[in-house]
C-alpha cells in the first residue's frame, strides 16, 4: 500500500494545515492512500503516534511507499531521517517528498537522499563533540562526567552557582571497598582468594552476584576512593598522566578521577600517556598510602609491595643499578626459591635496560662479613638504633624517589616545585639523623650477625652511602 504521513505542530497562518498536506500528497499517491496524521507534535523528534503507527506498518511489510507534503513534516532532525532511512531501505520502502522534487526511486532523489545522509554523518559527528566537550568540562570542574557511580558511591545533585552538578558520595559499599583494598595490600593475597572471601561473606560484586578478577582489579586501580596527596600526584606523574590541578590541590581530602582513551597496545595501567586526571568534588575514603602500596603490587604482581620491601632485606634503600641509578626491586623467584633484584628503571618506567645477576642472600652474607671485621676494628662508639628511626628514614627515602621519577614528565615550574620539596625532604632527613643522634645507643663489642633485622638496617646505613649493582659486578660505596 502507498502511506500518507502529515503533521502539524500548531494552527499558522503561513502553515499549510493538515487537510490541505492530504490533498496535495493523494494526488500522487491516490485517493486509497492510508494517512497517518499527528497533529499538535513536534518534529523534533519521533516520539509521534501516528508516526510510531506507519513505522510499525513498515516493519511488518505492509508500506511500499511514503509520501509527505515536505520532508520537515516527516522529521526534522536529519540525523533522524538517515536513521529511518535506513529502516525504510531494509524493508524497500520508497519515499517521495510531494513539493521538494525528492523521489527515492529516480536518480535525482538517491542523490538528495546522499546528501541528505552526509550531513545526517556531520550532525551526529558535531553532536558527538558537544557532548564530548560537555563532559570533559564536567570533569575539569571536579563533577561527575557520567555514566553510573563507581561500586561504593552514590550520585548525587549539587549546586555550584545556581548549576545543577553530578557528584559522588560514598554508601555502605564502601567498607566493602576498603576491605578489598586491606586485604590486597597483604603480602601474599591475591585476587582470587579476594573474591572467594567476598562470596563466602555473602557480599555481591557491581553487576552480578560473583566477584572475579576484572572487577577486583578495576576497583582497586581507580582513583576514584583515594584521599589524594601529593605522593598520588607524583604517582601519576611518573606514569605520565596529564595533570588539570597543580600539586597544591591535592589535599588528602578528595577523590581523583580520569578519562582519556587507553592505547590498548600498551599496559592500560602503567601507560598513562593521553590521559587525564584531575581532583573531583567528592572525597576519597582509602588513605593515600595504602591505595599508593595496593598500586606498587599491582604493578607486579610477583614484586613485593615496596611498602614492605624493608621487610626482605636490610640493605633495603641502599640498592640501586648502576647504569640509570634507580631502586633496585626485591623480587621472588617460587621455582628457585630465591629473592633476586630488579631495576625499577627497567620494570617501572622503560628507561634502562640493566640485568641484574647478584644473589641478594649472598650478597648480604658478604657485606655482613664486612661490617662484622669493621665493627671488631673499630673503638666503641654510638648508633641510634630505633625502629621508629628506620621506619621515618624509609619513608623519607620512598619519598624522594618517588619525586625523582616524576621529574622526567615535569613542566619547568612542576620541576621547580619538586626540587623544592626535595629538598625539604633532605633537610627533613639531616634532621631526623641529628635528633637520632642525641640519644644513641651504646653498641660496644657489637657482633653484627647476631643483631636483629632493624639493628641491621640501620648500622647498613651508618656503614654505606649506596650500593651499585650492574650485571654480576657490585661497587660498594662505604661511608668510612
Amino acid at each position: 500500500m502507498n502511506a500518507i504521513y502529515v503533521r502539524q505542530s500548531i494552527d499558522k497562518k503561513n502553515s499549510l494545515s493538515i487537510e490541505g498536506q492530504i490533498d496535495i500528497c493523494k494526488k500522487l499517491a491516490g485517493e486509497d492512500a492510508v494517512v497517518y496524521s499527528d497533529k499538535g507534535f513536534s518534529g523534533k523528534n519521533t516520539n509521534r503516534p501516528a508516526f510510531t503507527e506507519l513505522i510499525n506498518a513498515v516493519k511488518s511489510g505492509q508500506v511500499e511507499k511514503i509520501y509527505v507534503y515536505r520532508l520537515d513534516r516527516f522529521s526534522r532532525s536529519i540525523a533522524d531521517f538517515s536513521r529511518i532511512w535506513e529502516l525504510l531501505s531494509k524493508h524497500n520502502v520508497e519515499f517521495v517528498s510531494a513539493t521538494e522534487n525528492f523521489d527515492t526511486s529516480s536518480p535525482m532523489g538517491r542523490a538528495m537522499l546522499n546528501i541528505v545522509q552526509v550531513f545526517a554523518q556531520l550532525e551526529r559527528e558535531t553532536t558527538a563533540e558537544r557532548v564530548k566537550d560537555n563532559y570533559i568540562h564536567r570533569f575539569k570542574l571536579g563533577a561527575w562526567p557520567g555514566g553510573p557511580a563507581p561500586y561504593g558511591f552514590d550520585l548525587i545533585k549539587t549546586f555550584d552557582k545556581d548549576k545543577k552538578i553530578s557528584s559522588l558520595i560514598k554508601n555502605e559499599k564502601s567498607e566493602t571497598v576498603k576491605f578489598i583494598f586491606e586485604e590486597y595490600a597483604k603480602p601474599k593475597t591475591s585476587l582470587g582468594s579476594i573474591a572467594k572471601e567476598l562470596a563466602q561473606k555473602g557480599i555481591h560484586g557491581p553487576k552480578r552476584e560473583v566477584w572475579d578478577n576484572v572487577t577486583l582489579s578495576r576497583i582497586l586501580h581507580s582513583p576514584v576512593y583515594v584521599k589524594a596527596n601529593q605522593d598520588v600526584y607524583f604517582y601519576y606523574l611518573a606514569l605520565g598522566m596529564q595533570i588539570e590541578h597543580p600539586p597544591e590541590a591535592f589535599n588528602s581530602i578528595q577523590g581523583c578521577n580520569i578519562i582519556g582513551r587507553r592505547n590498548r597496545t600498551k599496559n592500560k595501567y602503567n601507560d598513562l600517556h593521553g590521559q587525564m586526571l584531575t581532583v573531583s568534588e567528592h572525597e576519597g575514603f582509602i588513605e593515600p598510602d595504602l591505595w599508593l602500596k595496593v598500586q606498587y603490587k599491582l604493578s607486579n604482581n610477583k614484586q613485593i609491595a615496596r611498602a614492605n620491601a624493608g621487610k626482605y632485606s636490610w640493605l633495603t634503600g641502599l640498592l640501586k643499578c648502576a647504569k640509570c641509578g634507580y631502586s633496585l626491586k626485591i623480587n621472588y623467584s617460587k621455582s628457585e626459591n630465591r629473592f633476586y633484584l630488579i631495576c625499577s628503571g627497567k620494570s617501572n618506567f622503560a628507561i634502562c635496560d640493566c640485568r641484574v645477576s647478584v644473589d641478594l642472600r649472598e650478597l648480604e652474607d658478604y657485606i655482613a662479613n664486612e661490617i662484622s671485621l669493621m665493627l671488631k676494628e673499630s673503638p666503641p662508639d654510638e648508633i641510634p638504633i630505633s625502629k621508629s628511626f628506620s621506619d621515618k628514614m624509609l619513608s623519607i627515602e620512598q619519598k624522594i624517589e618517588r619525586l625523582i621519577s616524576a621529574l622526567a614528565e615535569s613542566s619547568d615550574v612542576v620541576v621547580s616545585y619538586i626540587n623544592h620539596q626535595i629538598e625539604l625532604l633532605h633537610k627533613e632527613r639531616e634532621e631526623l639523623i641529628k635528633q637520632s643522634h642525641s640519644s644513641p645507643t651504646k653498641i660496644k663489642a657489637l657482633d653484627f650477625k647476631t643483631l636483629d633485622f632493624d639493628k641491621k638496617k640501620l648500622i647498613a646505613a651508618e656503614f654505606i652511602e649506596r650500593i651499585l649493582i650492574e650485571g654480576k659486578n657490585v661497587n660498594i660505596i662505604w661511608k668510612i
